[in-house]
């Protein structure tokens, strides 16, 4: 074959053209301090762009800092990763700011996304209402991923479905965010949602 002739495959057609994935949008959501920067850095196959910044001793007196003592900075307005899921499908992800002050970037944020994962601390489960009732007045397919703080939990996954008051619909589920295996399931469980809704 000469370098100006089209390639083949032996004794086939000529090979088909390669298809980029399909881009797909998901939110990771929640309260302050509850790990969604920590879990978007755990997958992202890229360097995740997140937009940190120092904790002030103002901010300190407004953000409850009392189960994150070791915190020294929050997220002011995103954070962004992607992670191809296979050749045919990428999803990009992006993180929301935890504090309610922040709330106004939220619709910015969450148009266009097949969905949304909430993650909760059950130490402090009064800081994800906010996420939860967001994502269920507008109708967005979600799944609520309880991090293992401490590779513990506080309450039984029962017990946060109550105090939530989530629908059964919803996928409840412990993950630690840290780890990248268990940020990637906790994904997919949201695909899975997004996937039954349009189905359906």
């Amino acid at each position: 074959m000469t370098p100006t002739e089209p390639a083949t495959r032996p004794g086939g057609p000529q090979a088909a053209a390669v298809r980029p994935p399909l881009p797909v949008k998901m939110v990771v959501a929640g309260g302050f301090g509850v790990g969604k920067t920590t879990a978007v850095g755990s997958i992202s196959e890229i360097e995740p762009l997140t937009t940190e910044a120092a904790i002030t001793e103002v901010a300190a007196g407004v953000d409850d800092l009392s189960h994150t003592p070791r915190k020294t900075t929050t997220t002011v307005a995103m954070d962004f990763g992607c992670i191809t899921i296979d050749p045919t499908l990428k999803l990009y992800l992006f993180g929301t700011p935890g504090q309610e002050r922040f709330g106004f970037m939220w619709d910015d944020i969450v148009e266009g996304a097949v969905g949304g994962l909430v993650i909760v601390d059950t130490r402090r489960l009064d800081d994800c209402y906010a996420a939860v009732d967001y994502f269920e007045h507008r109708r967005i397919p979600f799944a609520v991923a309880v991090n293992a703080f401490d590779g513990k939990v506080e309450h039984s996954l029962d017990e946060v479905r109550w105090a939530l008051d989530v629908n059964d619909r919803v996928p409840l589920l412990v993950f630690d965010a840290r780890e990248r295996g268990s940020v990637r399931d906790a994904l997919l469980v949201v695909l899975e949602q997004a996937l039954a809704r349009t189905q359906a």
